[in-house]
């Protein structure tokens, strides 16, 4: 824990050194909010920020690190580390701790991403991981188990560790936080190399994936380490943009009258009226965008079939809604 501390410390002091401070303070980049310290909105971001790093904490010790699982980042580096080094150390005889060892790693990639892509990386970001760190050690000192997983099928602490992991971040990323980490890696080669910043961090922690393969000389734990990343990204996913049991419906039809009705009076809802042409007939054609429930879709559909047959349908799942009769984009951004 001590190591812990100092670590921060001595990032945070070197975050203060004025050539690098004086690119936080000259910095106009929208990406880095200035927020009233103490107020309600800080309170929150920074409470997701605890909450985030403690259930990251929680699924690594609890369900990733036990079964020598490396999903990728910081810490799937400090998990390989952690093992390999296991009885190298009269203070460590478990091996070095994964959350100092990922805090070191991390102080290194953010003074770099600081120097190479500029101020991307607020304060927030930088007490994220070293609460976590600070976190998955204390966890691990405060268990009576010791490091023994808490179920022993792999494949189930895989889907509850990744799920952990993906709603973790998620919060973090929603006080407007990042992980850093291995991210930062991916920036600085896209920077040099132009390619897809998304297909850099899969590259990225593949590549950890299969130093983990190396280390521990077995094909199941790249596996089981790629389906947590997977797991994580929907997880993530889920946790940012919240799930919605609405559809979005694009309506072709002669009968587009009829059918606006029957939306706007006996399913009270809205939409909007577009204006198309048929690619092969070149016909003129109304088209009906509309967004109902569930629920009410089969309705439709129902009074669709009644009224127009040959009516052609496009129905999609709808993510998130943000307008008049749904949630509204102005406490969303508030709130995020």
């Amino acid at each position: 824990m001590n190591n812990i501390w100092f670590a921060s410390n001595l990032l945070f002091y070197i975050c203060e050194k004025r050539t690098i401070f004086n690119q936080f303070k000259s910095t106009n980049m929208s990406f880095i909010p200035k927020q009233r310290i103490f107020s309600k909105q800080w309170f929150i971001d920074y409470g997701l920020i605890v909450l985030g790093c403690f259930l990251m904490a929680i699924a690594y010790d609890f369900f990733i690190t036990p079964h020598k699982i490396a999903p990728g980042g910081v810490y799937g580096i400090a998990i390989v580390v952690h093992h390999i080094t296991k009885g190298f150390f009269d203070a460590f005889p478990e091996g070095l701790p994964v959350g100092a060892t990922g805090l070191i790693l991390n102080i290194p990639l953010t003074i770099a991403g600081i120097w190479i892509l500029g101020p991307r990386f607020g304060v927030k970001t930088i007490l994220g991981f070293a609460i976590c760190s600070i976190l998955i050690d204390g966890v691990t000192w405060l268990r009576v188990d010791g490091e023994a997983p808490l179920v022993n099928d792999v494949l189930l602490s895989c889907i509850f560790g990744g799920v952990l992991i993906g709603v973790g971040l998620g919060l973090i990323f929603k006080a407007k936080a990042t992980s850093g980490g291995s991210d930062i890696i991916a920036m600085i080669i896209q920077k040099y190399s132009g390619w897809s910043l998304g297909k850099l961090m899969i590259l990225v922690d593949s590549m950890i994936v299969l130093i983990a393969l190396v280390a521990f000389e077995d094909w199941k734990i790249p596996l089981y380490s790629w389906l947590v990343i997977y797991i994580t990204g929907k997880a993530i996913d889920v946790t940012m943009e919240g799930v919605d049991y609405n559809k979005a419906l694009i309506i072709v039809s002669k009968e587009y009258d009829q059918i606006k009705n029957h939306i706007l009076v006996d399913l009270e809802r809205g939409g909007t009226l577009l204006h198309g042409k048929g690619m092969y007939s070149d016909e003129e054609k109304k088209i009906i965008f509309t967004v109902i429930s569930r629920r009410e879709v089969p309705i439709l559909e129902e009074h669709i079939q009644r009224v127009d047959p040959d009516a052609f349908i496009t129905i999609m799942n709808a993510s998130e809604i943000l307008g008049e009769g749904f949630h509204s984009l102005t406490q969303k951004v508030t709130k995020d």
